[in-house]
């Protein structure tokens, strides 16, 4: 068995495993990815640890605190590693490095296991990626599509994807569509730390001498805002936009947002979210719509009083290279017309 000498975040490859032992509610926040949680105190128990550590004693607190450790790496122990070899080697980490995780290789090396500590733990990863993020994201190589509301980009973006081309999709790390209307039911958004973990890992993936597609996007996503590096690399790379009529565009919402149907006082909700930026007549006029579920009218009227008055503003505003920009025209926004546009846009990689 080897010396145990603490692991850089520079230093982390070649491990059998990665051990996150802190709490389910540390790990849920964010977590290095690939890490499985094997915390050796729950959420319950660090509050309780916690308490004592203020109120009575640090000594108290090791104590009851000693106790629940060896209890919960006793029990993973015989769960969750029972079946692993002697030349079987994980790395483990906590929040700082310190005593959770130190406790956690002390006993998977009287075992006989190379365990090795990460040296300043989830915290020194999350500098790593605040760091190398904003050097990541000068370097790619970026092609943006841009287009109104109901131009498909998201499911361009995926159409691409299947075709092998090297895509960042945003809105589907932050799990949110990017408008007042993007919340996507069943899915909660990720932390704005998760959200970055994530992008950190995305934007490390990618080869640099072939594009990386990705969707026009505003420094929000739903609540989570965009690292400002990355907004400074959208906004001065090569645009493709996608050109489609109104009539394609509004067929297309009304089957990709068909579901808001079905809430009728969700979709007020979100339609109230615009309220200061449009005449009250004119969001009571769509609450109503809501709730008589006439979409066609309703999102009609969105894309010509909001959302197409938006996208010229803000286009025009933020994308240096918009008037420059490679058109692409589509006649139609079905599953097999989106797969041509896809095909035709790919076909465009070199500029």
């Amino acid at each position: 068995m080897s010396h145990n000498t603490p692991i850089t975040v520079h230093d982390m490859q070649g491990f059998d495993a990665l051990i996150d032992a802190r709490s389910p509610a540390e790990f849920a926040l964010d977590h290095v990815p690939g890490a499985i949680n094997c915390p050796v105190l729950d959420d319950q128990e660090r509050r309780i640890v916690g308490t004592l550590y203020v109120q009575q004693s640090a000594f108290e607190a090791r104590r009851v605190g000693g106790a629940m450790v060896a209890a919960n790496i006793a029990r993973h122990l015989r769960e969750q590693f029972h079946d692993k070899p002697k030349n079987w080697r994980p790395l483990v980490y906590c929040w700082r490095g310190g005593m959770r995780s130190g406790s956690f290789v002390t006993w998977l090396r009287l075992v006989g296991w190379d365990a090795q500590q990460l040296k300043g733990g989830y915290k020194a990863w999350r500098g790593h990626v605040i760091a190398s993020s904003a050097g990541l994201a000068v370097t790619l190589p970026l092609r943006v599509l841009c287009g109104p509301t109901g131009s498909a980009k998201t499911r361009v973006l995926h159409e691409l994807a299947r075709l092998d081309e090297q895509v960042l999709d945003l809105e589907g790390l932050a799990g949110h569509r990017g408008s007042v209307l993007g919340s996507i039911p069943g899915v909660e958004q990720p932390s704005q730390k998760r959200f970055e973990t994530l992008l950190h890992a995305a934007m490390s993936s990618f080869d640099l001498a072939r594009p990386v597609w990705v969707e026009a996007e505003s420094r929000k996503i739903g609540r989570l805002s965009l690292p400002e590096s990355l907004v400074s690399r959208l906004r001065t790379s090569p645009v493709v936009e996608i050109l489609v009529s109104l009539e394609a565009r509004l067929d297309y919402l009304l089957r990709d947002y068909a579901w808001l149907g079905d809430d009728p006082e969700g979709l007020c909700a979100k339609i109230g979210g615009l309220k200061g930026l449009l005449p009250n007549e004119t969001l009571s006029r769509w609450q109503a719509w809501s709730r008589e579920r006439a979409l066609p009218a309703l999102f009609g009227e969105m894309m010509a009083l909001h959302y197409d008055p938006l996208y010229a503003r803000s286009q025009n505003r933020n994308y240096q290279r918009l008037d420059q920009a490679v058109q692409v025209r589509a006649q139609d926004l079905t599953d097999s017309g989106i797969e041509d546009l896809a095909r035709r846009i790919a076909a465009l990689a070199a500029v």
